[in-house]
């Protein structure tokens, strides 16, 4: 392929180097169509990988050091690239992205991950009586950044139609999964009948105690019942007597705690299992979120059970690709695990069902088109 002349730089001050979004879909999507790009963020040191040039970023100590030390470092290492574009990925970097467009006057994007104002309200970290007010400045500020930027990219339909308004240059880049993370899925070996798999970090609001309670029900009644967690896990808000009995709890539910493991990794967890879960709580932000994780569920076969609530409940029951359980009721959820335990052939059809979704529509080929067209269009222009 003829290499293209135009430097990338994209930057993060959240996210690891190798994050999917950022490096597997992006960064490597941008290689492949010939741009020389740059990539600063979290990593243990500088290399080139994939054809991306990594610039890395220290692990913060806390978020005050990430928020008030590593974005003006970042910044000033996006400075040194003097890139064409720049395409930056946590609201953090919101003012430092503007002033890098006055500076350089070249087009910067903003990649808008999730509903940040409506997220700020669930932070356990943030003294209640703050997060309010905190909420609205983001959002404000927010709106007023991303209005001046070239482009904003976000994550579904209903995120687009809210920066629009604000820049013409906006679209949606869903964050599907890519092609060979699927073909990684294509022959799906003998997986345990019983086993069920959680992708990710789990916190308080993202179910972790409704896990815990519902595994107990399913291990009652089917004791070779088993629940794999992949991803860290975040205790803040959860109950002190629950905090307490946790070990016990979990072993009670035949819960194993596998935590954060390399992206390439994951496919392995996926195809040992036979149900993938999703029993989020009904906070502002997950009613209008569609995580990547129930894309790879879908590419993996697995049918999925996951609360009853968002945009998550109409892929599923568009696609019948899984059980829809009432957010928070760890009975709810039991029962229905118990339901594909005891109808494999339904649970089959249905994990078949998503499979053909993804290759169909929910897939990164047709999101890379768009992010090209985009930069391509950004590239043209005067800034």
């Amino acid at each position: 392929m003829k290499r293209n002349t135009r430097k990338v730089c994209i930057l993060s001050t959240v996210h690891r180097a190798l994050d999917d979004r950022l490096f597997h879909k992006q960064a490597k999507t941008l290689v492949e169509a010939g741009y020389d790009v740059s990539l600063i963020a979290q990593h243990g040191n500088n290399e080139v990988v994939d054809g991306v040039r990594i610039i890395a970023l220290p692990k913060p100590r806390n978020r005050f050091t990430r928020i008030f030390g590593l974005t003006s470092r970042a910044f000033r290492l996006a400075l040194r690239q003097q890139a064409d574009i720049y395409h930056f990925h946590d609201p953090e970097i919101l003012p430092w992205g503007w002033l890098l467009q006055r500076i350089t006057h070249k087009p910067v994007i903003y990649d808008v991950h999730e509903y940040y104002a409506d997220s700020i309200i669930t932070k356990e970290w943030i003294p209640a009586f703050l997060r309010g007010l905190i909420s609205k400045v983001v959002d404000k500020a927010e709106k007023m950044i991303a209005k001046r930027l070239a482009g904003v990219i976000t994550v579904n339909q209903h995120m687009e139609g809210l920066f629009k308004g604000l820049n013409k240059n906006t679209i949606t880049a869903h964050n599907y999964p890519f092609r060979a993370f699927v073909e990684k899925l294509n022959d799906k070996p003998q997986a345990d009948p019983f086993a069920v798999i959680y992708i990710g970090g789990v916190s308080k609001d993202r179910g972790y105690q409704v896990m815990v309670d519902a595994m107990r029900i399913v291990k009652e009644k089917e004791p070779r019942a088993r629940c794999n967690i992949v991803g860290s896990v975040n205790r803040a808000g959860l109950p002190k007597d629950f905090l307490s009995e946790e070990k016990s709890l979990l072993r009670k539910g035949g819960i194993e705690l596998a935590g954060r493991v390399p992206y390439e990794a994951i496919p392995r967890f996926l195809l040992k299992a036979s149900i993938g879960w999703f029993p989020l709580l009904p906070t502002l932000n997950y009613l209008k979120s569609t995580p990547i994780k129930l894309f790879e569920y879908m590419a993996a076969r697995l049918p999925i059970v996951a609360s009853n609530m968002g945009f998550i409940k109409g892929i599923i029951r568009d696609n019948n690709c899984g059980l829809l359980a009432e957010h928070g009721n760890p009975e709810a959820h039991a029962k229905a695990i118990l339901d594909l335990f005891e109808h494999p052939e339904k649970a089959r059809e249905m994990g078949e069902n998503g499979r053909r979704a993804v290759l169909e529509k929910y897939n990164w080929n047709h999101e890379a088109k768009k992010l090209l067209a985009l930069y391509k269009d950004l590239l043209d222009e005067d800034y």
